[in-house]
């Protein structure tokens, strides 16, 4: 999340680079994972669940056993969590699945006459079978599941999958199954990295493969989604977490610094960048972030992460607020202006936007808002959404055509077929012409 030489040069003047990130490339791919990923995915498609399990008994620490969880502990994994806990996860499954059934309400069905004849339309259909990565590393991030299992089902897939890592004691972790066993969850799994997405790729669990991969994980589940790609669908490639917080001289410092290491915070390499028309509030908010990292329990990623990829950026005005910040793209973009409203109209490049000093990307992160988290990073808001109800669905189109219509299509048809070359194409519609019109001199 970064903007580039040629589009600063382009706003020469019309803004300050208050703090940069550090001289480091970006977070990218590893071409030693990858060689890693392909190898193993090799491996376990050539032996099955036996590479499966030797991965995972390397890997996750598997000692024997059943890896998939039964239906009945999954029912029973929120008994092991404090009652609030399990209260909140509660509320944050309902309002993901409202806005997601909300969401689906919205995507409707149509049917058209183009021309008298000529019916079109479409259907949305759910894919068939998803499988979701539901990770459990540092910070077990409780509300994927409400993203990616919640919605698949509340676009109405018949059969979603998760597979989450186990812990040291080789059972997965009980809030993680919590969340997927109130998400809807068909099957569960003990399962983690790599070997876990190649088992429900491959179809190795008992099951058909699946046709679509969601969910965040390492650089190695990334890159396996990668690799994965084309074999099945998946959601999208992210990178580390984003925020970027766009503010004018109305803002406070406090909330300001707190939202950008809030998300900092998910890891070393997450940037996070303000860009104000406030030269004043941009020094406060570098100011206050160094005084907050003294005693955040997290320091030790968050302080690295803004040091080597925050920012700050004054810009003399809101149009070029918007310029820059369109320009980064950013995951998750927060609103703390006088004028929240004309930015909510402007700004076109972002994840998911968060109007308001009343608003923190951590209430969609943890399921509050009912938004999804599984959003587009390093530029890709540029030209792709997050993940939504929408993505598990096909919009099918059909046609229909009757005899009357006919002429219109295929003699148009015949014309632009026989000056590509394409004769075939052309006899498909000269021989429906053929067979109109002998029932044509019969009717008359």
């Amino acid at each position: 999340m970064r903007f580039s030489p040629s589009r600063l040069a382009e706003l020469d003047g019309s803004y300050r680079l208050l703090k940069t990130p550090a001289d480091r490339p970006p977070a990218q791919r590893d071409p030693a994972v990858a060689e890693r990923v392909s190898a193993m995915l090799s491996e376990i498609e050539r032996d099955g669940m036996d590479a499966v399990l030797r991965h995972a008994r390397d890997l996750d620490g598997w000692q024997g056993g059943d890896v998939e969880i039964s239906a009945a502990e999954l029912e029973r994994s929120g008994d092991e969590l404090p009652k609030d806990v399990r209260v909140a996860l509660e509320l944050g499954s309902e309002r993901t699945r409202a806005f997601a059934l909300a969401q689906r309400a919205h995507l409707v069905d149509f049917e058209t006459e183009l021309a008298p004849g000529l019916v079109t339309g479409h259907r949305y259909v759910p894919v068939g079978r998803v499988g979701a990565y539901l990770p459990a590393g540092r910070f077990p991030l409780l509300a994927s599941a409400f993203m990616t299992v919640g919605v698949a089902k509340a676009a109405g897939v018949p059969s979603v999958l998760a597979c989450t890592p186990p812990g040291r004691d080789g059972r997965a972790h009980p809030a993680v199954l919590y969340s997927a066993y109130l998400s809807g969850a068909d099957r569960a799994y003990a399962l983690g990295g790599v070997q876990a997405l190649a088992a429900m790729a491959f179809g190795l669990l008992g099951e058909r493969p699946v046709d679509m991969l969601v969910g965040a994980g390492n650089a190695y589940v990334a890159e396996a989604k990668r690799q994965l790609f084309g074999r099945v669908a998946i959601d999208l490639l992210a990178g580390p977490s984003e925020v970027a917080v766009l503010a004018d001289d109305t803002a406070d410092p406090v909330l300001v610094a707190a939202d950008l290491l809030g998300q900092a915070e998910h890891g070393t390499e997450s940037p996070a960048a303000l860009v104000t028309t406030s030269q004043r509030l941009g020094e406060e908010v570098i100011a206050e972030i160094d005084r907050q990292l003294e005693t955040l329990a997290t320091r030790d990623i968050a302080g690295p992460a803004w040091r080597d990829y925050g920012s700050v950026t004054w810009a003399k005005d809101a149009a070029t607020a918007v310029e820059l910040m369109d320009e980064l793209a950013p995951e998750h973009l927060e609103v703390h202006t006088a004028d929240d409203a004309y930015y909510h109209d402007a700004l076109r490049n972002y994840g998911s936007l968060f109007l308001g000093r009343w608003s923190t990307v951590a209430y969609s992160d943890k399921g509050m808002a009912g938004t999804n988290h599984v959003l587009p990073t390093a530029g890709g808001a540029k030209h792709s959404a997050g993940l939504s109800v929408s993505r598990f669905l096909k919009p099918l189109t059909y046609q229909r055509v009757t005899r009357e219509a006919t002429p219109a299509l295929a003699e148009a048809v015949d014309v632009i077929s026989e000056y590509e070359g394409m004769a075939a194409h052309r006899a498909t519609a000269t021989l429906r012409l053929a067979g109109y019109r002998p029932e044509q001199e019969g009717n008359r």
